[in-house]
Parts: structure tokens; sequence; C-alpha cells
């Protein structure tokens, strides 16, 4: 059975979750959303026009004969699109609040599905797991921190947890490079509300302008230490580790495609014969962010589709669930 599946924000990451979806037998795109707009076709939408729309008009809801101007795009694709099995939330979580009031929106709406999204901030998945039982009561399977880190990396924490008999520290350590920022604005300044200095709501007040000014200071990196980041929560909450024993860091190339370092967690532990050993798992250089988020978020969308079939909703986080591989 062929998956009906949504995107909601069309910015670089949801751009480049069209792309993926377009190679895939067992998922097809029929909904995207942007701010101003969405488009809907039940037959498939082409990720190549409705990019090509995106970025020469502004909108999806140029796309000609299934797209819709709206301001109010999220709930306008909700209500039209009721055939969806699930929804990809590609969206900034600007202000720190944002996810969660989507997920409200399914749960008025009467929708019943899988949702995936890739928050970062130990908070957003925090207020995810408040709405755990309104999204059971709803009949929404709702999968959270599902991209790269939190999810792959968290997920292969928790695998790599298994060797040990306890847990000392979690590394993970992030490498990212992006050819041009404005591919990526939101997830640019997600990023730059985790530097020193920045928070959420000064981030999302940043015009293009300041950022390019930041951007020209640091050379077009941005370097992060000791994250609030929701692989913490993540690994606490399967009794992996205390969130203190979990840091996240990286670096940012907004300039160039290459990443500057190597993305990988590194898991230290103690093992039952009293060993002191540390399991590393690395990504390879050549797979994009985008790659590395979207991948594990369909798969975790089909990992989602199978328990709600199954008849079990609520929220589960990538440290509960491994994604399922999408052909």
């Amino acid at each position: 059975m062929t998956l009906k599946v949504g995107i909601l924000g069309f910015g670089g990451l949801g751009q480049a979750a069209a792309k993926l979806l377009s190679a895939k037998q067992e998922m097809q795109l029929v909904v995207a959303a942007d701010k101003e707009g969405f488009a809907y076709d039940p037959q498939g939408l082409d990720a190549n026009k409705a990019i090509a729309t995106y970025q020469n008009k502004g909108s999806l809801g140029y796309l000609e004969g299934v797209g819709t101007l709206t301001q109010d795009s999220i709930a306008a694709a909700i209500a039209t699109a009721k055939d969806v099995d699930g929804y990809f939330l590609a969206l900034p979580n600007l202000p720190n609040t944002f996810m969660a009031s989507v997920a409200k929106q399914f749960i008025a709406s009467g929708w019943k599905g899988v949702l995936v999204d890739a928050i970062k901030r130990t908070s957003a998945v925090e207020q995810m797991i408040a709405l755990a039982p309104d999204l059971e009561a709803a009949g929404i399977t709702y999968m959270s921190g599902c991209g790269a880190t939190p999810g792959l990396l968290t997920a292969a924490a928790a695998i790599a947890a298994q060797s040990f008999a306890e847990v000392h520290k979690v590394e993970i350590t992030f490498g990212v490079g992006i050819a041009n920022w404005n591919a990526y604005r939101a997830t640019i300044r997600e990023d730059i509300a985790h530097m020193s200095g920045y928070t959420v709501d000064m981030a999302q007040a940043m015009s293009d302008v300041e950022v390019e000014a930041l951007l020209e200071k640091t050379n077009g990196l941005i370097s992060l230490e000791n994250m609030e980041h929701a692989d913490d929560i993540m690994l606490e909450r399967v009794g992996i580790c205390d969130r203190d024993r979990v840091t996240v860091g990286g670096v940012v190339d907004t300039r160039n495609p290459k990443k500057p370092l190597s993305t990988n967690m590194k898991l230290t532990g103690r093992t039952f014969e009293g060993k002191i050993s540390t399991h590393t798992f690395t990504l390879g250089d050549e797979t994009s962010m985008a790659a590395n988020v979207c991948g594990p978020a369909f798969g975790y969308l089909k990992a989602g589709k199978q328990f709600h079939q199954r008849g079990i909703y609520g929220l589960m986080t990538a440290a509960e669930v491994m994604p399922a591989f999408v052909r």
C-alpha cells in the first residue's frame, strides 16, 4: 500500500523532503503547505513543479490547478486533504511553542493519522510530551525528534547502550555544510538561537541583513556547544542515562556544501565485566543534512503508520522506536 503523505513547511528542508519522496515507491506526496498557501492533488504532486513554483512565485498556492492561496494554510490543508496518512512537519519551531500549536490544530481538526517532527530543543519536545494524552485521545500517532539529531543519532545511542550495564556519557557532534544559507533560512535562525548571547525570540526577530552581518563576522561558520538539544530528554525518557550526561554541539558552515567536520555519536559506558568502552557511530561525510533529516523522518513515519494501524496512538520519540526503511 502506498502511503499518502503531506509536508508542512516548504523551505529548504521541505523541498528536500519533496525530492526524496519523488523517488519512493511506498510513499506519495499529495499535499504541501507554506506560509502563503498550499497545494493538494490526491493523484500526487509533481515535486519539481512544486519546487519551481515556490522558488519562482513564493508560494505553492500558485501551483496551477492544485494550488490555493490562503493565510491559514495549515488548517486549510488539513481540512482539504482528508485522505493523508501522515505528515512530516518540516516547520521552523520559531517561536518555541509553534510546533505544539500545530499539533493542537491537528487535534482540534478531528484528523487521525501519523505526525513526524524534527524539532531540536529539549523544551519543545517537553511540550509535545505534555500533549501526549490529547494526541492519544485524538487518534494521532506522533513521532517527535525524528531527524538526524535528535533522531538518527539518538536511535544509534539507544542501540549502542545495549552493550553496557551503565552509560556514563553520550556525546553528539555534528557538522553541516550548505552552499547558501538562504536555502535554509529558518534552520539557520534556529541554530543562531543556540549561540551564546542569543535567544529564540532574538533569532526570530533578526532580519536577513542582520543574519548576513553575523555570518560575515564568523566567516559563515556557526559554532555551537552544550546546546539545549532534545537528545537528552529522549535518552532520559527511555532510561538510558540522565540528561546531564548528554552533550550536543557542532559546526554549521553556511557557505560551503562540504561538512566542516564529521557527524558522530559517541557513547561511553561500563560493561557487565567492568570494562569501560566507547561505541562510535559516524555518518558518512557525503550524506547531506537534508538526507540525514528527511530520510529518518519518513522512516519514522512508516513505523508510526504501523503503530497507528494497530491502534497505538499518542507520543513516541526516536529513542523509543526504530525507523522503518522506505523503498
